[in-house]
């Protein structure tokens, strides 16, 4: 009878189990009294198990929790690897999210549409969750954030951010329809999504001695209808960047990372950084401004050159002047030489030698951003050098496979003043252009001095005032090289007399 009971008892017990509305304070103290020996024994085998069979059990509790759970996860992270290299597929995922996450996400992040001043673009913010469908499967996807480490004083310079990442959820008895179909569809749908407007170009900068990029909207108005040059030569530029854009498989053919390098040489205001917007504009692509100054070695260059992203434009403005490359380096380092072997230092530290020298970017690091393994971190990608003195640079930094193209800008001619004219005055022909056309053989004036005439100082001012002001200018300039040239004649003649 003991026996029928404490069956019956347990029978009971089952069946409140199997109900939870019919569960009384006493099943819930027996659970309790489970959990709690649970704990108990858990933190013996922790505390007194040797960490082979800990980790064995460990090990083995995660493979029975994935064995009884269903959802299969996929994360799509911002960054590939530590830190080193932009995930594409991040941005296009977050544009696929832009169109559905509206529906049923309460958290959503605005930005400006790109070619508009009054529209916005929704998508998904930090933290949040979403859900999808396919082919009549539900998916959801959640977006989340890595916090960044705590910084070192040996790796101070190193600027670890926040690490962004999606992560998509779904049954596992649909990893095929997924991995098959659902994610080529969010790929070539954010892929469109992109180009019809998500993605403002940006302009990077990492000065101000920062080790990292920030960036702002990359908003220039130049195009190549808009620079002061001659036709011929904006056709030409323009045809070869097209081809670039083209020759992937070209390059891939031959060997060579995707990249171009352009060298951009002239005076001062002839508008090499104008050519730079244009082109950006021209091909779609972002700009990195990068300032080599800022930059304290050669191995901050590299991580600064892998976070680059493909479509785009690396820029290192008035390059002679950004760190010693001239020609004239190996001179001074000889007669340094000579100078230490007279003159017995006490050698410095290393903290010192970086505080007399500044950045420690060498000559070699910056042939191997150029064209080494690095530069085959990101695909597509143009590097852009401006020098005013090209003759200064090294010739291991401007041979051809380095700089494949050298443009020349020079001083403004007369097809370049009728653009900057049919931009500033709206005019294509006027009685006094013929003056202007007959200075402007006769002397050098660069465009951006064409164009500062050219611009009305005031609401009265009209064309005829505007062309005046240039013809003025032209004819100081004739009149200064005029003098100049009788000058030094007349000190030619007093040396050869004397």
């Amino acid at each position: 009878m003991p026996l029928f009971k404490r069956a019956k008892q347990s029978s009971k017990s089952r069946t409140m189990i199997m109900n939870p509305t019919k569960v009384t304070p006493e099943s819930w103290g027996t659970l309790g009294s489970a959990i709690l020996t649970f704990i108990f024994f858990w933190d013996l085998i922790r505390r007194y198990c040797p960490p082979e069979l800990r980790r064995y059990l460990e090990k083995s509790g995660r493979r029975i929790s994935v064995f009884f759970n269903p959802t299969i996860q996929i994360s799509i992270h911002e960054y590939i690897g530590s830190h080193m290299k932009p995930h594409e597929a991040y941005g296009i995922v977050e544009a696929y999210l832009s169109i559905s996450s509206s529906k049923d996400a309460k958290k959503l992040k605005a930005e400006m549409a790109r070619e508009t001043e009054t529209k916005l673009v929704l998508s998904m913010d930090e933290n949040e969750k979403t859900t999808d469908e396919f082919h009549g499967v539900q998916v959801e996807w959640v977006s989340g954030k890595i916090p960044s480490p705590p910084q070192t004083t040996t790796m101070s310079y190193y600027r670890e951010t926040e690490k962004r990442y999606y992560k998509l959820k779904f049954h596992r008895r649909h990893k095929k329809l997924i991995t098959e179909s659902y994610l080529d569809h969010v790929m070539k749908t954010g892929q469109v999504r992109i180009q019809e407007r998500n993605r403002q170009r940006k302009l990077y900068t990492n000065g101000h001695s920062k080790s990292y990029w920030s960036h702002i909207v990359f908003d220039h108005p130049a195009t190549f209808e808009t620079l002061a040059l001659e036709r011929e030569k904006k056709e030409e530029i323009m045809e070869d960047l097209l081809s670039f854009t083209k020759s992937r498989d070209f390059y891939k053919r031959i060997g060579k990372a995707w990249k171009r390098g352009y060298l951009l040489y002239g005076p001062p205001g002839t508008g090499k950084s104008t050519m730079i917007a244009a082109m950006a504009n021209f091909l779609d692509y972002d700009v990195y401004d990068f300032e080599l100054t800022s930059v304290k070695n050669n191995t901050e260059l590299r991580k600064l050159l892998a976070e680059t992203t493909s479509k785009s434009i690396i820029v290192i403005e008035d390059i002679d002047c950004s760190l010693d490359l001239t020609g004239e380096r190996n001179k001074r380092m000889e007669k340094s030489c000579e100078t230490d072997t007279e003159i017995i230092k006490k050698p410095s530290s290393r903290r010192d030698r970086e505080a007399e020298s500044g950045s420690q970017v060498t000559l070699s690091g910056l042939l191997n951003f150029i064209d080494g393994l690095w530069s085959s971190c990101a695909g597509e990608r143009l590097i852009v050098f401006t020098t005013n003195h090209v003759e200064k640079l090294d010739p291991a930094l401007t041979r051809r496979g380095r700089m494949d193209k050298h443009i020349e800008f020079s001083y403004c001619k007369f097809e370049g003043f009728k653009v900057l004219a049919k931009n500033y005055l709206n005019l294509e022909d006027h009685p006094m252009f013929g003056s202007v056309q007959e200075l402007m053989e006769k002397v050098n004036i660069t465009p951006a001095d064409v164009a500062e005439n050219l611009m009305p100082k005031s609401a009265k001012e009209g064309p005829d005032e505007c062309l005046q002001s240039l013809i003025q200018a032209l004819e100081l300039v004739q009149a200064k090289e005029t003098n100049k040239a009788g000058a030094s004649a007349e000190e030619l003649v007093i040396d050869q007399l004397s």
